[in-house]
């Protein structure tokens, strides 16, 4: 496949779904600390219909895609159909997908993820499980947490347990940050929303079996350019299934990442949209 699109080397794909504050914030962090000669930038947007389509109308800077379907879809199905629909559109060597609630904090998150790629012909995709730090001490309590519930799962039938937690041989890399080689995808005929799973699983499974290489980076490490805010589409829109519990949790681990990385400054910097 030959690749050509003013000499970029990555186009990133971001779906969109109604989240207005949140998505200004992740463009504007984007456009703040990228270097636009390099990247090639994809809004994917849902059927929003509200402030946060209105919003990415207004950025001469990104290729916007409407997507519109008259089917009812799951909220994981929507998204990876979303970055699908956009990744026929790729030219460039590399391929990124992100959340509107993924946040940029420096100037060289980018080298972070494509120096991997460009030193490691086998490697085809580099990423994380999970961008969140935890201490010791968290980690130790999040794996007896674990282990607990999947006691209960064995002998009492109890439904939360989920196996893939503790393994890492099921996990792959997620989307609210994962950079491919865009011939590797092209080359093996997947995509994000193979087999109607969550975005990106089944690419990776299928990436391994073919004999390359997958790079997770440690979440502490990558944190320090990145940040994630975790199922925020989901927790400030109730209708796609969030748990009371989880939208009480969710809200107050949004309010506590905005203040912490001064968003009111950010909404109130228009220039960075331009």
């Amino acid at each position: 496949m030959e690749f050509l699109l003013n000499n970029k080397e990555v186009t990133i794909l971001i779906p969109n779904y109604k989240t207005p504050e949140i998505t200004k914030i992740c463009m504007r962090l984007i456009r703040r600390y990228t270097d636009l000669s390099r990247a090639e930038i994809i809004v994917i947007d849902n059927d929003s219909n509200d402030a946060s389509l209105a919003y990415l109308k207004t950025l001469q800077w990104i290729t916007l895609i409407e997507r519109k379907t008259d089917q009812p879809e799951t909220a994981p199905l929507s998204h990876s159909r979303a970055l699908d629909l956009a990744l026929d559109q790729v030219k460039t060597p590399y391929v990124l997908s992100i959340h509107t609630d993924t946040f940029v904090k420096s100037a060289d998150w980018l080298d972070v993820l494509l120096v991997p790629l460009k030193n490691n012909p086998k490697l085809a995709g580099v990423g994380s499980w999970k961008l969140e730090s935890k201490s010791r001490l968290q980690m130790l309590g999040y794996q007896f947490e674990q282990l607990w519930k999947g006691f209960l799962s064995k002998y009492f039938g109890y439904s939360g347990y989920r196996a893939d937690r503790l393994d890492v041989s099921a996990r792959y890399l997620r989307s609210h940050c994962a950079m491919y080689r865009t011939d590797v995808i092209r080359k093996l005929g997947t995509n994000f929303s193979d087999d109607e799973q969550t975005a990106g699983k089944v690419m990776h499974q299928k990436m391994i079996a073919a004999g390359y290489q997958m790079l997770f980076l440690d979440s502490g490490e990558l944190g320090r350019y990145v940040d994630h805010l975790n199922h925020a589409t989901m927790v400030l829109n109730p209708e796609l299934g969030s748990s009371e519990q989880m939208r009480k949790e969710g809200n107050q681990r949004i309010k506590d990442k905005l203040r912490g990385i001064d968003a009111n400054a950010i909404l109130a910097n228009a220039n960075l949209d331009q």
